[in-house]
């Protein structure tokens, strides 16, 4: 197994657009893309977005072996990371880079803590987590209370993450992220 990089934040903790600016700007890294059992919201494309699977195909992968690691999030809300996601990356000959909730992050990462590097993405508080989530308009009430109420157990676990940075600017939570990013790669595998 190659080294790889873990990111983990609450839903709302801004890990997405971090991500998004990192990637752009090391080219030997690869997306892994999560399999769900969720339905797609607006805009997302399966392949590229996620893997979308109905919750029945999900299980049957399970009892298949053919994830990495995976999390019944919410009732029958499966996430994971399927093996072949994996192979297509190292078959690239380029660097997973893994965008999990906290439960499968810490899984992966207790799994595979000599190959992996993690960043946990903390928001500044509840309340401005809470603030990002309904800026984003994508949940509804009963959803934004579900969020809300993982998202202090998550936090909870940021000790347990090889990094932990404050989202509370995003050009100084950018440059931090860089920094651990850019020294990661730069180190050989133990």
């Amino acid at each position: 197994m190659n080294k790889f990089l873990i990111f983990t934040a609450p839903s709302g903790g801004g890990k997405t657009t971090i991500l998004k600016k990192i990637m752009s700007s090391y080219p030997q890294l690869n997306f892994s893309i999560s399999a769900t059992s969720r339905p797609p919201r607006n805009g997302e494309i399966n392949g590229k977005d996620y893997y979308f699977l109905s919750a029945k195909e999900f299980k049957a992968k399970i009892k298949n072996d053919e994830f990495l690691e995976w999390e019944e999030v919410y009732q029958d809300q499966f996430y994971g990371t399927l093996k072949s996601e994996i192979k297509r990356i190292n078959d690239n000959n380029q660097i997973p880079v893994f965008d999990l909730d906290v439960i499968g992050a810490h899984n992966l990462q207790e799994k595979y803590r000599e190959y992996s590097k993690s960043i946990f993405i903390k928001p500044p508080s509840i309340e401005v987590l809470k603030e990002r989530l309904i800026n984003r308009k994508t949940e509804d009430e009963e959803s934004l209370n579900k969020r809300l109420f993982r998202a202090k157990m998550e936090i909870e676990k940021a000790p347990c993450f090889d990094h932990v940075i404050v989202n509370d600017k995003l050009e100084v939570a950018l440059q931090s992220v860089d920094k651990i990013v850019e020294n990661y790669l730069s180190t050989s595998v133990l």
